[in-house]
């Protein structure tokens, strides 16, 4: 503010500039306070309010540019609120499922796993590209250091809350000071390669994202590439489902990165790679968990479901266990698309024994409860595989019912997709996700989009 200069001494006075004690003309001391009215007076400092920040000292700062306002100021130094959300679950309407082998351009080879194919003139070993990298995300548990004022380092092994900034986080992610839970690494996650690119994200109504992915390429003995999709689905009514679909997604990429290029037959490699997913799930049960006091579902084993796609020498396979899908979609848009998997469900075993038609099954209550997972209480696992040559260019669309719920028939699904997908795989992928959350965002929703080239003339067939 501006500083009002003092009179003076011997003018007239109005008052004391201490106190504001009436002076007369002449008053050299204040009656009332002393105040020495010959001394000069100080000068004023700045007037450059500081916001205190998490609690913190006041301490000189720059003044605010001109355009901000107070309630913008405060408004910085707010808790971030992260509501939790009850889950919901979500059906849709029946659509007809098209057979693959009603398609044109798309072939379906077999339903079986082949005998392992075991060149003697093909190596061993094949050097392997490095595996892909976890997706990662910034943390966004590091305060700026722009605003952060100086505190004491949280406990070792600690992270600081996002909303206070001040707090450590507990085990069960939530903050010991100010109680808000922090937000996941896997709540939105991408990774794209070359050839295959994958969405994850948490949804808006669950309060954690239970799906997880693997994307990876390697090469083949005669040096192709392979590109290999794998999207998994935690089973929310199980013990850590996070946990499990974490698991299986590892487990089973990395069991392809092994058995694919020592020329192992790629659906063989997919059916032994769901078995070492089942495995990996399955020792979930009896390890030590942490203690979950507030877990309803504590003596369930850990459970998912998986789904996968490898693209290799113009074949494509597919295999799965559970509800999750996928579909192929020929750049060609005149041609049909196609859904290349059959749930794991209520409905569609009602439908497969002749019970029920389709309308009938997708409107009961039961039609979504599914019944082939991965997990130690599972049934008999029988993994689902099938190989395809398709004779044109498309993508493959690799995902959980988090989005085919969203875009249940391959036509829905068709006519989502961007005309590029081939070109633009994340884009792609996105879109997908996009439409999801748009709709509503019931479920998690992962995505993995994969490109699928002509083959070229004389390829070898499967």
């Amino acid at each position: 503010m501006s500083q009002v200069p003092q009179p003076s001494v011997g003018s007239a006075r109005q008052g004391c500039p201490s106190c504001e004690e009436p002076l007369e003309a002449g008053d050299r001391f204040c009656g009332a306070c002393g105040y020495d009215l010959s001394a000069a007076p100080e000068a004023a400092p700045d007037d450059h309010p500081t916001l205190a920040i998490n609690g913190a000292a006041r301490a000189k700062a720059s003044p605010p540019p001109p355009s901000a306002s107070p309630s913008a100021a405060a408004s910085a130094s707010a808790s971030v609120e992260w509501p939790q959300v009850p889950e919901q679950e979500s059906s849709a309407s029946p659509a007809p499922v098209h057979l693959p082998s009603d398609l044109t351009g798309l072939d379906s080879t077999s339903s079986e796993a082949p005998e392992p194919s075991h060149s003697s003139d093909a190596p061993d070993e094949f050097p392997l590209q490095p595996p892909a990298a976890t997706p990662q995300t910034p943390d966004p548990q590091t305060p700026d250091p722009r605003t952060a004022s100086p505190q004491a380092a949280p406990a070792a092994g600690g992270k600081r809350c996002v909303a206070c900034r001040t707090g450590t986080v507990d085990h069960d992610g939530y903050c010991e000071h100010c109680g808000h839970a922090q937000p996941r690494e896997r709540d939105h996650m991408e990774h794209e390669l070359g050839s295959v690119a994958a969405v994850s994200d948490r949804g808006l109504r669950h309060h954690r994202n239970e799906d997880a992915f693997a994307v990876s390429s390697t090469a083949l003995p005669d040096a192709s590439l392979a590109t290999v999709a794998i999207v998994c689905d935690g089973v929310s009514s199980s013990t850590r489902p996070d946990e499990a679909s974490l698991a299986a997604s590892q487990a089973a990429n990395e069991a392809l990165l092994v058995s694919l290029p020592r020329g192992t037959h790629p659906q063989q490699a997919l059916h032994e790679a769901i078995i070492a997913a089942a495995e990996a799930v399955n020792a979930l049960a009896t390890a030590p968990a942490r203690a979950q006091e507030h877990d309803p579902h504590r003596e369930n084993a850990p459970a998912c479901t998986l789904v996968s796609a490898v693209v290799a020498a113009g074949l494509l396979v597919v295999g799965w266990v559970g509800d999750s899908r996928v579909y192929w979609v020929p750049d060609d848009r005149s041609a049909p698309a196609a859904r290349l998997t059959e749930d794991d469900s209520w409905a569609a075993q009602m439908v497969a024994a002749g019970l029920m038609n389709e309308a009938e099954a997708y409107a009961d209550q039961r039609a979504h409860a599914i019944t082939g997972w991965l997990g130690a209480d599972a049934y008999e696992l029988e993994p689902h595989t099938a190989s395809f040559k398709p004779d044109r260019a498309g993508v493959v669309v690799v995902c959980t019912d988090g989005l085919w719920n969203y875009a249940e028939s391959a036509a829905e699904l068709a006519a989502v997709i961007p005309a590029d997908a081939g070109q633009r795989p994340l884009h792609s992928a996105q879109v997908l996700v996009g439409h999801a959350l748009d709709g509503g965002g019931h479920d998690n929703v992962t995505v993995a989009v994969l490109p699928f080239p002509v083959a070229p003339q004389g390829a070898g067939s499967a």
